[in-house]
């Protein structure tokens, strides 16, 4: 079972990999142009990698995906509460699914209700960004079922399409949040094919986005930027001059891309795209909503901080974190971040202010926390450096619990 091993640190999992693959600590270590030293640091747990990056260059080496060097979080259904990964992995992977016209017959196939799938979805989005993802997880497989009937829908076909590609955006966005990094792609491609039918711009444009979310997860960053890229440049014209939905999007595949630029450590790109996204907030003049983008000033500040981490710049992080008032966003916004800023703590050695970080962005939204595959690697760090006992030694270590990181 996936998070079977999650209590290993990121350093154990490269030497497991390496042994599995037959390479001694001096031949990897240069097919990333490092020494044998700093990679025997890195499996001894005695020195930490910070910039994903380094880490994208190591599971290339290695030939696995960046998910399993981050490891993967422990699988919803742990929790006894909504047990629907699996059968979301199960509507994502359906036989007929493959082929519409091999299974066009198939009677046990009923029409969509679009006016109720509808319905559920927004309750899907609203969960996801309330931080509820549990319950956003067991609508999705129902939600997912009912996207081939939408997408042959008649006349109504283009609406279908449309709902279908959110639908299938909305997955690409939750498993990449619980780690489900396999299914990404599946998910944000059929959201794309889906808005290729739709006739809608900003349908598209939507889901170019989920798929800037699957590269993300896999640690393909230049793709990922490709990919903005090319949606930036076909979605422009088609914009209707100020229209606040179409700002958000755009604003949104600039910070895509100024993560995916920051994640391969490009300090020119990735302030180049961010202030590109903060031309288009200005544009906009509020911290809105539209399309579930949560797009506006306080998010671009929130990118910049991401950023700043990403490229090892965390002094600023923790000057200027504490300063962002990010409840004026959805509650998923408010936690990651919470993450960052307890990630900057730990970095600088700050332990109290992470725990206390990551417990505050705990009790917003305890499954985005806890399935977070950095918080683990936070959680770990800090407690394998924190006494036993004591205040902060049984908090760490309650919290090391609840993440699963520590056996």
């Amino acid at each position: 079972m996936r998070g079977a091993g999650d209590h290993l640190s990121i350093g154990e999992r490269v030497a497991f990999y390496r042994v599995r693959r037959g390479l001694t600590q001096a031949v990897l270590a240069n097919l990333v142009g490092r020494s044998e030293d700093w990679l025997s640091k890195i499996e001894r747990g005695e020195r930490e990698i910070r910039r994903l990056d380094i880490l994208s260059e190591l599971a290339a080496a290695l030939r696995v995906p960046l998910a399993d060097l981050l490891g993967q979080p422990v699988l919803l259904e742990d929790d006894h509460e909504h047990d629907d990964v699996p059968a979301i992995r199960d509507a994502l992977m359906a036989p007929h699914r493959l082929s519409s016209v091999l299974f066009s017959d198939d009677s046990t196939e009923r029409p969509a209700d679009v006016r109720r799938v509808s319905s559920l979805a927004e309750l899907a989005w609203d969960s996801y960004q309330q931080g509820r993802v549990g319950r956003t997880v067991a609508l999705l497989p129902e939600l997912i079922r009912a996207t081939q009937s939408l997408e042959a829908g008649g006349e109504d076909e283009a609406r279908g399409a449309a709902l279908s590609a959110r639908i299938h955006h909305l997955a690409t966005t939750t498993l990449t949040k619980i780690g489900e990094s396999d299914l990404t792609w599946i998910s944000a491609e059929r959201s794309m094919k889906a808005a290729d039918k739709s006739d809608d711009p900003l349908v598209l444009a939507s889901a170019a986005r989920a798929g800037t979310h699957a590269l993300l997860a896999i640690g393909r960053f230049d793709d990922a930027i490709q990919l903005g890229l090319q949606a930036r440049s076909w979605l422009r014209p088609r914009l209707r001059s100020n229209d606040p939905a179409a700002l958000s999007i755009l604003g949104m595949l600039n910070l895509r891309m100024a993560t995916a630029a920051s994640r391969r450590h490009d300090r020119t790109m990735t302030n180049e795209l961010l202030d590109a996204a903060e031309g288009n907030a200005q544009q906009l003049g509020v911290d809105a909503n539209h399309w579930h983008t949560s797009f506006g000033p306080t998010n671009v500040m929130l990118h910049r901080l991401t950023a700043a981490l990403d490229l090892g710049d965390i002094s600023y992080v923790i000057e200027h974190g504490p300063r962002v008032n990010s409840s004026v966003l959805p509650t998923v916004r408010q936690v990651a971040h919470g993450i960052d800023l307890a990630k900057a703590h730990s970095y600088a050695g700050q332990d109290d202010k992470a725990i206390a970080a990551l417990l505050a962005a705990e009790a917003k939204s305890p499954a985005l926390v806890r399935h977070n595959p950095g918080v683990r690697e936070i959680v770990r760090d800090i407690h394998r450096r924190s006494p036993s006992t004591g205040r902060r030694g049984s908090e760490i270590q309650a919290l090391a619990e609840r993440c699963r990181a520590v056996q």
